[in-house]
């Protein structure tokens, strides 16, 4: 008997310590998390650097000629200074509208979009007299920039399950009695048709997963065409045949490559020495005594390996599955006082076809809700951004602190409360991340 209750508690133990949630890696050395060989991912990494021509269907409006061009710092896939430009104007009953934008001295105009391109290929060689660089016209009166976001440690981020962000929006809303209460926000998945998901990847939430996120950023940043987007924004000064991203030879298009490598990158690295002083330790008490790790979560784990998400089309492995990870960050929207009034165009975000009535539990008015909210940022790896807040305007941490209103503001009046060197602590705290 005590040997069958021995054997019994054993396994207990290992089916425990199997089960048992481990940390996902961490660290700016290019090194793969295990999603793929290092090979490939070197290969990925490689894709994601590539600087594009005119002739490999770069445009015509476009904002970078590579993904590493926006997302750099301090490796391919993290941070940026890069900003982009977002516009529009309010109808005369408060509800965001997208600009309309003239090219080409009037002769086309460009809709759907709040995205204003700061480059184009035209004039060139073989159309010296196409104008089509997009400026703001006057009565844009809505305006805002956005930094470009980290990508690394993002495929932990997709692996995240839906309830799981439900869940913690339920709870804020509970703990805090309503003063904090994230937006869940339910997106179209555009390589699964008809199929949604909780958004997590960019400032507005508006993509589900990693493919739809990257097929958008190289079809609207980038100009480039793809399977998920395969209509330009204009034809004007277009000789290469759509989509431009076209298969290799493995069958992948670049937008796999580059959702591939997101998905393969290590989660950001803290400064070990920082987070090691007790000026810091002290700090990440005081981050979550006064409320701000409610927003700024400190830890969330990833659903099992195997589970099925993004409609279907992606099984979460091993690597990434049932693991741990401190983005210090909900990734659900709020309104902290310093949303941009700019609603995301659906049409910019899901291509020119996308029709709302044909997408599962989407919803035109909770988009619209948006309109002064943004996503939490993630501090991971916030000691390495000069430019704080979505819009990059504060320059130091405390600048960022102060500027939080709205649901956050009963915490920065805890925060101002603080004496002298409990905020040096916190900031002490917020210089390890």
């Amino acid at each position: 008997m005590k040997l069958f209750l021995g054997a019994a508690l054993f396994l207990l133990v290992v089916v425990s310590l199997a089960s048992s949630p481990v940390e996902a890696p961490t660290g700016f050395d290019n090194q793969t998390n295990g999603v793929v060989d290092q090979a490939t991912h070197a290969s990925d990494q490689t894709a994601f650097e590539a600087v594009l021509q005119v002739a490999e269907g770069l445009g015509p409006l476009y904002n970078a000629q590579s993904c590493r061009e926006c997302h750099q710092n301090p490796t391919s896939g993290g941070l940026s200074q890069v900003t982009e430009l977002r516009v529009g104007h309010d109808s005369p009953d408060g509800h965001f509208q997208n600009p309309e934008i003239p090219i080409a001295r009037g002769s086309e105009i460009i809709r759907g979009r709040s995205l204003v391109n700061d480059r184009a290929i035209c004039p060139n060689g073989a159309f010296p007299t196409t104008e089509i660089q997009e400026r703001v016209p006057d009565s844009e009166t809505v305006r805002s920039l956005r930094t470009s976001l980290n990508l690394l440690g993002d495929g932990f981020v997709e692996a995240i399950a839906d309830q799981t962000l439900i869940d913690l929006s339920r709870d804020q809303c509970k703990k805090s009695k309503g003063k904090i209460c994230g937006q869940v926000l339910r997106v179209p998945i555009v390589e699964a048709t008809g199929k949604t998901g909780i958004g997590k990847f960019g400032w507005k939430d508006q993509h589900a997963s990693l493919l739809s996120f990257a097929g958008d950023a190289y079809f609207n940043e980038m100009g480039i065409t793809n399977k998920l987007f395969p209509t330009e924004v204009t034809f004007l000064c277009n000789t290469i045949r759509e989509p431009n991203d076209v298969p290799g030879a493995d069958g992948l298009e670049h937008i796999d490559q580059f959702t591939r490598f997101i998905r393969a990158t290590e989660a950001p690295a803290r400064d070990s020495k920082q987070a090691a002083t007790p000026g810091a330790q002290l700090g990440f008490e005081l981050f979550e005594k006064i409320g701000c790790a409610d927003c700024h979560v400190p830890a969330l784990t990833t659903a099992p390996a195997g589970t099925v998400i993004n409609g279907g089309t992606f099984t979460i492995p091993a690597a990434l599955g049932g693991k741990t990870f401190h983005p210090y960050g909900d990734f659900l929207l709020h309104d902290v006082g310093t949303g941009d009034g700019i609603v995301m165009a659906v049409t910019e975000h899901y291509g020119r076809n996308f029709n709302p009535t044909r997408w599962a539990n989407f919803s035109m008015s909770d988009c619209q809700s948006t309109q002064n909210k943004m996503r939490t940022a993630p501090l991971w790896g916030v000691r390495l951004r000069t430019r704080l807040m979505h819009d990059g305007a504060s320059l130091t941490f405390p600048d960022a602190i102060f500027r939080h209103q709205g649901e956050a503001l009963h915490v920065t009046k805890k925060f101002e409360k603080l004496k002298p060197k409990d905020r040096e602590a916190l900031i002490d705290f917020l210089k390890s991340l």
